[in-house]
């Protein structure tokens, strides 16, 4: 048995890795596919690190080709792909979406019909079912999490590895890249949160395209303080910080519901910078951008509606921290699905079952 994954993005590693080590354990072949980018020698080193098999493409008709080559029993993709009726006649295909937010996209990206798609819940699974038929889709739980649950992501020193102190307590602030709270953030901001570790982790968007080089500018500049640890090209797994962390910040992004998933707090900014095309009369656009779930998955943590409330609502969560704790249990079966950490194994039982 073959299988490959198609790693259009470094991060779409930490939902493929476990399913990989799954495969390991039965001494199943498995091919990464990186694409061509400007961390090439960072991608080298994690693969490296992780001891995988690869191979670099240049874009989707390159890497088309090498799929046709490989006759692969299954490949995997995070996302859409262009060559798909050509993969189909050497190879099955599986879609594994990197994330659990609340935009729309996550239910869009299944227009490209896959052999399978594997989904994290009934509900989910129920309402892509509805809307597309033809599909086949397959509730296993959020494998991403996975490591987490098991109990494989240790042995962190908040000291030892970002250069934090083990004595204060440790905001992890991981805004996505559009829209996006990080432009409505002070350059001091991290002076006002003296008394907190900070852990930054952007989108990996936010480090590598030319569209979010003021992002970029503002992340620097906090990164020069010393209660700030930022996270680099290299640290493409939320897992190891969630590991750490007491409470986290965001915006839309699917790290804020990841990490409510451990029953910790979160606090969801809502202040955040739109482009001209998404304000006003436009701001249409920004909700089409979001699922219709949104304001359920709202639920899961406290809104701060500027940065002004910001510290007051850190403090009073770190002080109550199950204050929201029945709604994060809650509704986690519906963001997720099952979080027994056997989402990997469950995706592999199909593949086997189905090749």
């Amino acid at each position: 048995m073959k299988v490959i994954f198609d790693t259009k993005s470094l991060y779409y590693l930490p939902q493929y890795l476990p399913v990989h080590n799954e495969l390991l354990k039965l001494g199943v072949t498995t091919i990464f596919v990186f694409y061509e980018s400007i961390h090439n020698d960072t991608i080298r080193k994690i693969a490296k690190d992780n001891e995988l098999s690869f191979k670099w493409v240049e874009d989707d008709l390159e890497a088309s080709k090498f799929y046709q080559q490989e006759k692969a029993d299954w490949v995997f993709f995070a996302n859409t792909f262009s060559y798909l009726d050509d993969l189909h006649k050497v190879s099955k295909s599986a879609q594994l979406g990197h994330g659990i937010g609340p935009k729309a996209s996550y239910y869009s990206k299944s227009n490209c019909t896959m052999t399978v798609r594997f989904v994290e819940g009934e509900y989910r699974r129920k309402r892509l079912a509805d809307r597309y038929p033809e599909g086949v889709f397959v509730d296993v739980g959020f494998c991403k999490l996975d490591p987490i649950l098991n109990g494989e992501v240790s042995g962190l020193s908040l000291s030892k590895d970002y250069g934090l102190r083990d004595d204060l307590p440790t905001i992890l602030y991981a805004p996505t890249f559009y829209p996006s709270s990080i432009e409505r953030f002070p350059s001091k901001w991290p002076s006002e949160f003296q008394d907190y570790n900070i852990i930054i982790k952007p989108h990996y968007f936010s480090l590598s395209k030319k569209t979010y080089r003021k992002q970029r500018v503002l992340l620097n500049k906090w990164s020069k303080y010393d209660n700030v640890y930022l996270a680099k090209t290299e640290d493409y797994s939320l897992l190891p910080f969630f590991q750490v962390s007491d409470v986290l910040i965001s915006d839309a992004s699917s790290s804020l519901f990841e990490f409510a998933l451990l029953n910790k707090p979160v606090v969801w900014c809502d202040f955040l910078k739109l482009r001209w095309n998404y304000r006003g009369i436009f701001s249409y656009k920004f909700k089409r951008r979001m699922d219709q779930d949104y304001g359920v998955y709202a639920n899961v943590a406290v809104h701060a509606e500027k940065y002004q409330d910001l510290k007051s609502i850190v403090d009073s969560q770190l002080k109550n921290p199950k204050e929201l704790e029945a709604i994060r249990l809650e509704l986690a079966e519906q963001l997720a699905g099952k979080t027994d950490g056997l989402a990997s194994k469950r995706i592999v039982e199909y593949l086997t079952q189905n090749m």
